[in-house]
């Protein structure tokens, strides 16, 4: 079946969550370390270069914000509603709401509190993990990836893919840089956002069919009848 390496994905990405998810929670030593190592060298850096820093923050409050990638999600489920394409804009929907349900429920009950700096470059608030900004690029990004109509020409879907994959591991980097996140926040935002994109497209059946409502019809049916 078409679908089922995503399927594989989406169960190891909610297992490795899972198990990351046990590691923040006991506040395993070598995990903290590292987290710890990868966030004062990035806040460094981002003190150095203020400019650098600058545009990092437009393009994490505002090009990769996840009401920007709402709104997408919104835009995509409302064209395809419009088109009579019903069964993909619910998958749409769910996943986005399913995404923005799974985060700030973990949030809620993780309560990891994110790095605290002397000299901050940026302010986020609620608790840390996992990274709803990750999360919610990373279905946003997959559920429109899914949408794409298996015959749009190869250029197209390159740079659409190019395009998701530099916003999904974008948008983590920005986090990380502008130290409001650990690193373990941002990969468990990515492995949860896999999970609910192959949840949300399961059984979906061939990518890019058009919902028409109507069923095939052969090129003889409107000929006279014999």
């Amino acid at each position: 079946m078409r679908n089922d390496p995503l399927r594989l994905a989406g169960v190891g990405c909610v297992l490795i969550a899972a198990v990351l998810t046990v590691l923040v929670v006991v506040r395993w030593g070598p995990l903290l370390f590292l987290d710890e190592r990868i966030a004062e060298e990035l806040h460094a850096r981002a003190v150095a270069h203020p400019g650098t820093t600058q545009a990092v923050r437009v393009l994490s409050d505002w090009v990769w914000d996840p009401w920007t990638m709402r709104a997408l999600a919104a835009a995509a489920f409302i064209t395809l509603w419009w088109r009579g394409d019903r069964g993909r804009a619910l998958r749409v929907a769910v996943a986005a709401v399913v995404a923005s349900v799974v985060q700030q429920g973990l949030k809620a009950l993780v309560g990891r509190e994110r790095p605290v700096w002397p000299d901050p470059v940026d302010a986020a608030h609620y608790s840390a993990y996992p990274s709803g900004h990750a999360m919610t690029a990373t279905v946003v990004c997959g559920m429109l990836l899914w949408l794409l109509p298996g015959a749009a020409p190869r250029w197209a879907l390159a740079t659409a893919w190019a395009v998701a994959a530099v916003s999904v591991l974008g948008v983590g980097f920005t986090r990380l840089h502008l130290g409001v996140h650990w690193a373990s926040d941002v990969l468990a935002g990515w492995l949860l956002g896999v999970a609910v994109v192959a949840g949300a497209t399961a059984g979906s059946g061939r990518r890019g069919r058009a919902c028409s409502g109507r069923s095939p019809v052969s090129p003889r049916a409107d000929g006279p009848a014999r």
